[in-house]
C-alpha cells in the first residue's frame, strides 16, 4: 500500500524536452519543474535529443513532431529501439495516420498542442507505466526463453550420457546437477561441456 509519505521519498520523475520553438520549450519546463519533475536536459533539435537521452537517461522524453535534424517520431524510433525511456509526443495534428506512425515508433502517449497543463502529467505518467510494462515483459520474456534453451540442453546432455554410459535419466540429471555444484558454474555450462566431450561421469 502506498502512503503519502511513500511519495513524498519518491525521486521526481527525470524529463528531457525536444521541442524547436524556444518559447514553448521553457514554458513546458517551467510547468513541468512546477508539478514537480525534474528536466534534466531540453533542446531544440531531433538529432540532439537521441544524443541528450542516451547522456542523461531521463525516465521519459517528450518530443514535438516537427524539428530540424530529425522528426520527431524517428528520434522517438531510435529511443523506443534503445529501451531508453519512455516517450511523448507533442504534436500539432491528431490525424490517425499519424497517431500509427507514432504508436510504431514506440509512442507511449500524446499530446496535441495546444495542450491543457492538466493534460501533460497523466500522458507523462502513463507513458512512464507502459514503458515500465514494456521493459519487464521484455526481462521476462528473455528470462524465459533463457529457461528454454538450457531445458533443451539438458534433455540433450541427459540423453547423450544415457546413450554413451548407460545411465538412467534420473542418474544422469543427477550427475549434471552435481557437477553444476561442485564446479560452481550453470547446468547451461556443465550440460554444453558434456555435449562437446568435455565432461563425463
Amino acid at each position: 500500500m502506498t502512503t503519502v509519505a511513500d511519495d513524498r521519498a519518491a525521486p521526481p520523475l527525470r524529463v528531457v524536452v525536444a521541442e524547436d520553438d524556444a518559447i514553448i520549450r521553457m514554458d513546458l519546463c517551467l510547468i513541468l519543474q512546477e508539478e514537480g519533475y525534474e528536466v534534466v536536459g531540453d533542446c531544440g533539435r531531433g538529432d540532439e535529443v537521441v544524443a541528450l537521452v542516451r547522456e542523461r537517461r531521463p525516465d521519459v522524453a517528450i518530443l514535438d513532431v516537427k524539428m530540424p535534424g530529425l522528426d520527431g517520431i524517428t528520434a522517438a524510433g531510435e529511443i523506443a529501439s534503445e529501451r531508453l525511456c519512455a516517450v511523448v509526443l507533442l504534436t500539432a495534428f491528431s490525424q490517425r495516420k499519424l497517431v500509427e506512425s507514432a504508436r510504431d515508433a514506440g509512442v507511449m502517449a500524446y499530446l496535441v498542442k495546444p495542450f491543457q497543463r492538466e493534460e501533460l502529467v497523466p500522458a507523462i505518467e502513463l507513458a512512464v507505466g507502459r514503458f515500465s510494462e514494456l521493459v519487464a515483459l521484455s526481462r521476462h520474456a528473455a528470462s524465459m526463453e533463457e529457461q528454454l534453451e538450457v531445458r533443451k540442453l539438458t534433455d540433450r546432455a541427459k540423453a547423450r550420457l544415457i546413450a554413451d554410459h548407460e545411465m538412467s535419466e534420473e542418474l544422469a540429471f543427477k550427475f549434471l546437477q552435481r557437477a553444476s555444484m561442485d564446479r560452481r558454474i550453470p547446468v547451461r555450462q556443465v550440460a554444453e561441456a558434456v555435449l562437446a566431450g568435455e565432461l563425463t561421469p
